[in-house]
């Protein structure tokens, strides 16, 4: 018998970009599928369980705060409010304004249209920044609001301007202990009328704020402010009486806590030399194509389950941007099933310790608060 190579034309072509695309896509449909069939009753009564937890640590927390008399159960009141805001920022409040559980019967409070998010960010300019423009379209210039923060530059895909060179300090010294205020700011719309989109315009539709638009922004803005902070630096402060400025300090202190870690946690989302971001007129080309491009533009870091949860489950923040429905726990359960069809379909999955992934962002960001000229100067 005479034995004869294969001919080329019958063995199987590589498959093409898009057919790769195509598979990565059915594939993460299958897992998202699968995974919303289970949710029920299971996962309000976890919600449930967490927010009562953080309930009681905030009266423990604002007791403690009240009655202490030595530096001890000083700062462990101050430790379990922060405890209390964590949770209710990103577990669970980050978490309902998804809309994870409105389809979910017996929600009750936890519906994303009638959620109160006990932080100061106005709940609908959230749900539209965030879920619509931020999850649409993930680090696309002009589209995607997270990208343009104030002063922060985060890609190269905003043009450098005079405030950029005051980003790294700025970031360090007032946006990351005052996150939640200044992200009101920037959702509502009071960011752009002052520092402008991410090319520095001041306008918009081409056209300058009017008096209407910018009496409306403002007023979005403090319909959270002025009840918010009523609450947490009038109301229970004057409760102590006497102790008014122990419990107003230890209330400032809980909220910075929660605004410096959600500034670690949100920080190394989308920001980083490895991590991809896209010119204005970027198109997905299929539904596999824009769930690879919101894979190339996150990361995820390692942390345990405790930290994770006070996460929001945001060190898994893939998973989130793959599944942005879908509840912090059941992201946990499917990480592993989803890294590996990243891999095995030649989508980056970025998964590093927490510690080594903020080193990044920062750095990232640093750079980019020179501009090129000066950097390739350098």
């Amino acid at each position: 018998m005479v034995l004869t190579a294969p001919c080329l034309t019958d063995q199987a072509s590589p498959p093409t970009r898009a057919q790769r695309l195509e598979a990565f896509g059915k594939a993460i449909d299958a897992i998202r599928i699968r995974t919303e069939a289970q949710l029920g009753e299971e996962d309000i009564t976890y919600v449930r369980r967490l927010n009562r937890f953080s309930r009681g640590m905030e009266v423990l927390g604002r007791g403690l705060l009240h009655f202490s008399f030595e530096p001890f159960t000083f700062f462990g009141g101050v430790g379990v409010l922060w405890v209390h805001k964590q949770l209710q920022a990103m577990e669970i409040g980050h978490t309902v304004l998804h809309g994870v559980y409105d389809k979910i019967p017996g929600n009750g409070k936890f519906s994303s249209k009638t959620f109160s998010w006990d932080t100061p960010i106005h709940e609908e300019s959230w749900r539209h920044g965030h879920n619509i423009c931020h999850h649409h379209y993930t680090n696309v210039a002009g589209k995607d609001p997270d990208i343009n923060f104030g002063p922060a530059r985060l890609t190269e895909q905003t043009p450098h301007n005079r405030f950029h060179w005051l980003q790294f300090p700025f970031l360090i010294s007032f946006l990351a202990p005052n996150l939640t205020f200044c992200m009101n700011l920037h959702l509502t719309g009071v960011n752009q009328i002052y520092f402008g989109d991410h090319e520095g315009k001041r306008e918009k539709d081409g056209k300058r704020y009017s008096w209407q638009q910018i009496k409306h922004a403002h007023a979005t803005a403090l319909k959270k402010y002025i009840p918010y902070y009523l609450k947490n630096y009038v109301f229970f402060p004057l409760l102590a009486w006497s102790s008014f400025w122990k419990v107003l300090l230890g209330n400032w202190m809980a909220e910075t806590l929660r605004d410096l870690y959600c500034s670690a946690t949100i920080y190394c989302g989308h920001v980083g030399e490895d991590v991809a971001d896209y010119a204005a007129d970027t198109r997905a080309q299929g539904k596999g194509e824009w769930y690879a491009m919101q894979v190339e533009a996150t990361n995820n870091f390692k942390v345990s389950r405790p930290l994770s949860i006070l996460c929001g489950g945001l060190d898994l923040q893939i998973e989130h941007h793959l599944f942005p429905r879908l509840p912090p726990q059941r992201l946990r359960q499917i990480s592993a099933e989803v890294e590996a069809v990243c891999i095995a379909h030649g989508v980056p999955y970025r998964m590093e310790s927490w510690w080594s992934t903020l080193k990044k962002a920062l750095a990232h960001m640093r750079n980019l608060s020179a501009d090129e000229l000066v950097r390739a100067a350098v």
